[in-house]
């Protein structure tokens, strides 16, 4: 998914972006009113072209164009891209105009970036939102992750992912008992050839595990020794 962050506080931008490219999504920045609307047109003719999904994350205090009149000229150019407002103005009047002038949702600073995670997966499961994908729906056993709807139930319960568990978890489903290694785990979801700090892989692995194993009594994640990890086929 492409991210566009609107925000002219350079540290504040940069922190969002190393964080959220950790998570796996594709960023932009634009640091002005202006250069953010442009972003918003083109990022909407990307999802329109290509059906990658965009998000805009929206500073309100911003030269050349505040982020409420941004925001309204987004929605009066009947572009549709969900819009998370992140301010330090946090008072009610100043949250119900965003709100009102086309705002999905508003995050007031400072916040967590757990929190910030949260609300953008949410934002994304909204249905008006969601760009068709072909193949949309990966079933294994009673394990059913909808790509579109960035969803994932099991057994018909709702399992909660972050955005880099979702994805190492569709690399497993899109080739059932296929033994992934971890050079290509971290090539597909990391975009990275080798991992020098940390198990990065085996972390997340024992995640999905905990959230996608433990709690149903059948594990459906397998460990090929000496070689990578499968989901069962």
């Amino acid at each position: 998914m492409n991210i566009l962050i609107v925000e002219d506080d350079a540290r504040v931008a940069d922190f969002l972006e190393r964080g959220l490219k950790a998570e796996g999504y594709r960023i932009r920045v634009a640091a002005t009113g202006p250069d953010g609307l442009e972003a918003c047109r083109s990022l909407w003719e990307d999802q329109q072209q290509t059906g990658v999904r965009g998000l805009v994350l929206l500073d309100l205090m911003l030269p050349g164009m505040n982020g409420l009149d941004l925001c309204q000229t987004v929605r009066a150019s009947h572009i549709n891209l969900p819009i998370l407002m992140l301010t330090a103005l946090g008072r009610l009047e100043d949250r119900v105009t965003g709100l009102r002038l086309g705002a999905d949702d508003y995050l007031v600073k400072p916040f967590g970036f757990e929190e910030l995670l949260a609300r953008i997966e949410a934002l994304m499961r909204r249905g008006p939102m969601i760009a068709e994908v072909a193949g949309a729906v990966l079933k294994v056993g009673d394990l059913e992750l909808d790509r579109a709807r960035f969803s994932l139930h099991r057994a018909g319960e709702e399992i909660r992912l972050t955005t880099k568990e979702l994805a190492l978890l569709e690399l497993l489903m899109s080739s059932p008992g296929r033994v992934f290694s971890r050079q290509r785990i971290l090539t597909n979801v990391w975009g990275i050839d080798e991992d020098p700090l940390t198990n990065v892989v085996d972390v997340y692995i024992r995640r999905l595990r905990s959230k996608v194993d433990e709690p149903f009594g059948t594990a459906l994640i397998e460990t090929v020794r000496g070689v990578g990890y499968r989901i069962r086929g």
